[in-house]
């Protein structure tokens, strides 16, 4: 049985391997031909064509994560319907491969994809991700998301902030700096305005050309405006480039334990933090949906074929990974603006495939 085990094993991985590679290089393609409009356009000198190739190598890594399920599936379904159009299932069935026991076999390999799966979207795709986003801003000379920046916000002893970086550069600067400073009552104390921020290592924020607006009231309660132009300031401040960084990236590309802590210092701020609580929980059950994958292959096996092509049974099983990966961003998407539990948003789509994958073997291998 051991035999059996490693030669559907192999089998297997042998699929999802070029199903992989084959959707990999679609997507990289369409990456590439998206990045090709930067090309030369900011500077003659700056970004090329080589860069671009790099960058896109860095976005490929985020894609394999995306795509693993979906090539699980695509592979899986493949070799199940060839080795039962050749009826070489039927005779490992006769041989004593039960269902139990084929569904055993799947579950181990399809708890190997889950693990790859993890270890790519947990340590690789964010690394990759940080690594493009500065490599196109060493050349195309920042990172922003749009004209308004990253707002983050941060409690303190006696008072609050509101703080506004518009841009990020490679080198570590965050341009178009704005802290707006609140006293406990909510009214506002001051305002700074800094064309340029640097990240201290002393927990403060040094800000160059500061434009600083202060709010006085004196004793009649009435209130007076003090400007000031001070060529440096030093804000002190909790929040890390990580955080900048985070407010500027994508949520999908961060870490489980980056998630967790930016929800963390969300809640503490008294910010919505239901957009990184969904991504936290995606990240939690994305890569087990390997596991319902392999059980949704499965039943493939036990049809019986032996004229028409297999052309067909392909054809459902990327139809069915394209619907699951539309439902996961649907359902993101509609827990967000719905305020659905994250939890539950997050493991919705898993759950309605693991149904769907455990009635059909119910019905196409237990009971038949």
């Amino acid at each position: 049985m051991r035999v059996v085990r490693h030669m559907i094993q192999r089998e297997i991985l042998s699929g999802v391997f070029f199903a992989t590679v084959a959707f990999l290089a679609l997507f990289s393609f369409i990456d590439l031909v998206e990045e090709l409009r930067w090309v030369n356009s900011a500077d003659p000198q700056g970004y090329h064509l080589r860069h671009a190739l790099a960058y896109v190598a860095t976005l490929s890594v985020s894609t394999l994560y995306e795509l693993i399920p979906i090539t699980v599936l695509i592979g899986s379904v493949f070799v199940m319907a060839r080795l039962a159009q050749n009826s070489e299932f039927t005779v490992l069935r006769t041989s004593g491969l039960g269902p139990w026991r084929a569904l055993r076999v799947m579950l181990g390999l399809g708890l190997v994809f889950t693990l790859i799966t993890f270890a790519i979207g947990d340590f690789l795709a964010p690394a990759a991700d940080r690594a493009g986003q500065f490599l196109r801003a060493k050349y195309l000379r920042e990172i922003t998301i749009g004209q308004t920046g990253a707002w983050l916000r941060e409690k303190q002893a006696y008072q609050s902030f509101a703080v506004n970086v518009g841009v990020l550069q490679a080198d570590g600067t965050m341009r178009r700096v704005r802290v707006i400073e609140f006293d406990r009552a909510g009214r506002i104390v001051s305002t700074s305005d800094a064309k340029t921020g640097k990240f201290s290592t002393d927990d403060s924020w040094v800000l160059a050309g500061v434009s600083r607006t202060e709010f006085v009231a004196d004793a009649n309660g009435a209130a007076s405006l003090t400007r000031q132009s001070l060529p440096e300031y030093r804000w002190p401040t909790t929040l890390t480039s990580e955080m900048v960084s985070v407010a500027l990236l994508s949520p999908e590309r961060m870490s489980t334990i980056d998630l967790f802590q930016f929800m963390r210092h969300l809640d503490a701020n008294g910010q919505s933090s239901q957009r990184y609580e969904i991504e936290f929980w995606r990240k939690v059950f994305y890569p087990l949906s390997c596991l319902v994958m392999m059980v949704l292959a499965l039943p493939f096996g036990y049809l019986h074929f032996r004229t028409r092509g297999i052309s067909t049974f392909v054809f459902i099983g990327v139809m069915t990974g394209i619907s699951f990966f539309l439902l996961n961003d649907l359902f993101g998407h509609f827990g967000n603006l719905r305020n659905w539990w994250p939890w539950l948003t997050a493991a919705a789509p898993g759950l309605i495939y693991t149904l769907l994958s455990l009635t059909a073997f119910g019905w196409l291998v237990v009971r038949r």
